[in-house]
């Protein structure tokens, strides 16, 4: 049995230019360690078509947004080397051409290899070197796997090493992907809830501490905790960036930058920044870039606090939403869609649901990238495709999340004015507003007796002659409860 007949290619939903072949044809390509078959239709070579073979874990293929970058920063390490003398200006053409394709996604289906695999990532920077450089081949007129006039090693990973290719690669996934899909749908969820804290500015509602009764608030106050909680976490996100933005190409193996042009890491970074729009610069000390991955680590454990918010909002507004008859009712939820097989009628509070388990995943990523941030050894970490992979499923899941409970939960909020205004007229916590003008323990008094017996607060007060009528209502006015006074 060949090789090539242990290569499965993976389902792509994307449809490129180069579509999957079923002849099964092969060509023959050579490593270090040999022959090796590869489908003719596929650009990658020997080193992609092992890794098939002996890394065939799962189904979690490596992202798409790491393909990107890889695309990326080859394509800006070749101009480097062109511009450093240190390569041919035409194979840097050809690789660039290359690149564009791979940026684009054109070439995603020559991407095939699994997230567990060599932890250092090499597998999918040799992916990377094999289909830029067959690419570049075609582009010349040349033979698919003769790595000539483009070679995958001299040319296409010219001062590079997969110890610092992938990490660059991780770091240009991560910022682009929190730059462009995560911040906006967390914005977007943020002004949604703006507006409803607005449009809820004037409804006076019970407030509630240990899922008890306490004294009151508006439902706006209540909601704008939600828009804070958010302003805040966008902050954080922000900050996190900032380490994303550091570096570690031009470290090559170990970080000392070993058969690199003394400016090629600044050179590139620069680059690698005007590609991107984003603030990339070449990392001061890539020891720590290739050994450790505590930037990673530091932007996952903003989206895990994230996370917490969202958990805390979601929870809230399926509480806020519970019943329609049976439960706080305070506010009424949009009916997406039927909620239950057996019972007529029903709606759930889905999005909510969906809300909270995508919580829950982001929580379980941050708690796989915190152990394999801490593992690594000497010189090199060798966790990095699963970080990346859980980071990336975070910001994915988190960016979706918030633009879907924007769009069919949030928007639609309508306060239930009824059952605030039973809530509110039913709660004994209202007694507080008593504390000043008759003292805690007779205010507790009207309390407890109201509760033992039965009774609203003006009739307990009444009863006990701690006040009057009119006393009663100058003093107990949940509107003038609202703030210091």
């Amino acid at each position: 049995m060949s090789g090539a007949s242990k290569i499965q290619d993976p389902i792509q939903k994307k449809k490129s230019k180069h579509p999957q072949g079923s002849s099964g044809k092969v060509r023959v390509e050579v490593d270090t360690m040999g022959n090796i078959d590869v489908p003719v239709d596929r650009y990658f070579g020997a080193q992609t078509a092992r890794s098939l073979i002996n890394f065939d874990i799962g189904e979690d293929r490596m992202p798409r947004s790491v393909i990107r970058a890889f695309g990326i920063l080859k394509q800006a390490a070749a101009e480097t080397n062109v511009e450093l003398k240190s390569l041919d200006r035409k194979i840097g053409s050809l690789i660039s051409q290359a690149c564009d394709e791979v940026i684009s996604g054109e070439l995603d289906i020559h991407f095939p290899l699994r997230i567990w695999q060599t932890g250092s990532g090499t597998q999918t920077n040799m992916n990377a070197n094999e289909v830029i450089a067959n690419r570049a081949i075609e582009i010349a007129g040349g033979m698919l796997g003769s790595k000539s006039p483009v070679h995958p090693n001299d040319h296409v990973n010219l001062a590079q090493s997969s110890n610092d290719t992938f990490p660059t690669a991780m770091h240009i996934a991560a910022a682009e992907e929190i730059q462009h899909r995560l911040i906006p749908s967390v914005e977007k969820l943020r002004i949604e809830l703006s507006k409803k804290s607005e449009e809820f500015s004037e409804i006076v509602k019970i407030g509630r501490t240990h899922l008890m009764d306490a004294v009151p608030l508006t439902l706006g106050q209540e909601f704008s905790a939600y828009v804070s909680m958010l302003e805040s976490n966008q902050i954080r996100i922000q900050s996190a960036m900032s380490d994303l933005f550091e570096l570690a190409l031009g470290g090559t193996a170990v970080g000392t930058g070993l058969n690199a042009h003394p400016e090629f890491a600044n050179l590139v970074a620069d680059k690698i920044a005007k590609k991107t729009d984003l603030p990339f610069s070449s990392a001061e000390n890539k020891f720590a870039q290739l050994a450790a991955h505590d930037a990673v680590v530091a932007a996952s454990g903003s989206l895990n606090t994230l996370a917490g918010s969202l958990m805390k909002i979601a929870n809230d507004i399926r509480w806020l939403g519970s019943g329609p008859r049976c439960g706080f009712g305070e506010i009424s939820l949009p009916a997406n869609e039927p909620g239950s097989s057996i019972m007529p009628g029903k709606v759930n509070p889905t999005q909510s649901e969906a809300m909270t388990m995508v919580c829950c995943q982001v929580m379980g990523n941050h708690t796989a990238i915190s152990i394999g941030g801490s593992q690594g050894n000497f010189e090199l970490n060798v966790f990095k495709p699963m970080m990346i992979h859980n980071l990336l499923h975070s910001i994915r899941l988190l960016s979706d999340s918030c633009i879907s409970f924007s769009d069919r939960c949030i928007s639609g909020i309508e306060a239930n004015q009824n059952k605030i205004s039973e809530h509110l007229e039913n709660s004994l916590m209202l007694v507080t507003s008593l504390n000043p003008h008759i003292g805690y323990d007779n205010a507790a008094k009207i309390a407890k007796n109201a509760y033992e017996n039965g009774l609203t607060l003006r009739q307990s007060a009444i009863q006990l002659e701690l006040l009057n009528d009119e006393e009663f209502d100058l003093w107990v006015r949940p509107e003038k409860m609202l703030g210091p006074n």
